[in-house]
């Protein structure tokens, strides 16, 4: 009885969240556009499922996905190799970002406005291995302690050397794609890595070590998808 009436209570935290944009964005259509929603009976429908998806996408992934990340994060040091330990975090990252569901809407407003020209698939598999190369880095960087500026410097510098000679477009979907990686998936699986493994290695400071991994990862991203757009043009 007790976990029914938590899970209803935080359905209802849910709903709350998601209730205010949708009553502005119904608001704007009847009210200042004066235009009909096209068919109420859909929209009430969508709108019950985006409640139901999302509570129980969220309740699952503090069941099992954070748990086991926390885990995996607190006894990564057992193993020996630290290569090893950057590559799985690498294949982590990579897997992490496949299912993040703003990455795929983008994925896809990307190829239809492209026309296909940019595959949706594509582009989140190029994402994907961006994002896991930041995070990658962010583990390397904390086992190795090394400074956080030595790190961001270069790769900031790569970023705007990649778009200058990528093309036009990629340059912003780039950006839009580190945005859309920062979901509910990865923010708290990355966290948990690497908090945690900063937390149990000798002599790193969990504040300063464990934070910045998801700005690494955003980087990878952006890198990845520059490279994508650069390759474009062979």
């Amino acid at each position: 009885m007790v976990k029914l009436i938590s899970s209803l209570g935080g359905l209802w935290d849910t709903m709350k969240s998601i209730l205010p944009l949708t009553a502005l964005l119904a608001a704007f259509q009847l009210l200042v556009l004066k235009k009909p929603i096209g068919n109420v009976k859909e929209f009430v429908m969508g709108f019950v499922m985006a409640v139901l998806g999302l509570h129980f996408f969220l309740v699952g992934a503090n069941m099992s996905l954070i748990p086991l990340g926390e885990s995996v994060g607190n006894n990564l040091v057992i193993v020996e190799k630290k290569w090893l330990i950057v590559l799985v975090t690498f294949v982590i990252g990579y897997f992490g970002t496949l299912v993040e569901p703003a990455l795929r809407v983008l994925a896809l407003q990307v190829e239809e406005v492209s026309v296909g020209a940019i595959p949706h698939k594509l582009l989140i598999h190029a994402v994907a291995i961006g994002f896991g190369l930041g995070m990658g880095i962010g583990i390397f960087k904390i086992l190795m302690n090394i400074p956080y500026i030595k790190i961001i410097v270069p790769l900031l510098i790569i970023v705007l050397t990649l778009a200058f000679f990528a093309p036009e477009p990629f340059g912003s979907i780039a950006m839009d794609s580190a945005s859309a990686t920062t979901g509910p998936v990865n923010i708290p699986l990355n966290m948990l890595l690497a908090v945690g493994l900063a937390s149990i290695i000798e002599g790193a400071d969990p504040l300063l070590s464990g934070f910045g991994i998801v700005g690494l990862t955003s980087i990878g991203a952006m890198i990845s998808v520059l490279t994508l757009g650069i390759l474009t043009k062979f």
